[in-house]
């Protein structure tokens, strides 16, 4: 007949699962690169409507654009990067603009 002791122990034996590290994904910066051609105004919106920045921060990120010759946009994951990035330069050619968008890792 088993002892009840031994079943005792077998209830509180401890099983260990391991926990698969999640990583965060990697980041992306959205940049807008100057030019001589697209209007300020063009850029802003672009900044309004896009990136949902309101007026003053549209104006500030234009500007240092247009004195630095590139800004940065927004930090986004690679997937959503990638639709701003299409995003913008679908919407400058649609609108006849030079105004050219690139992402990069951060």
């Amino acid at each position: 007949m088993p002892d009840k002791d031994d079943d005792k122990q077998e209830e509180h034996g401890l099983t260990l699962k391991t926990r698969p590290k999640t990583q965060k994904p990697s980041m992306y910066k959205v940049l807008l690169l100057n030019d001589d051609y697209t209007p300020m105004e063009f850029v802003v919106h672009v900044l309004e409507s896009i990136f949902k920045k309101n007026r003053q921060e549209a104006t500030d990120i234009m500007l240092h654009v247009h004195r630095r010759g590139v800004g940065v946009c927004g930090i986004f994951t690679f997937e959503v990067a990638e639709t701003k990035v299409a995003q913008v330069m679908d919407f400058a050619s649609a609108n006849e603009q030079p105004l050219q968008c690139i992402m990069e890792k951060e």
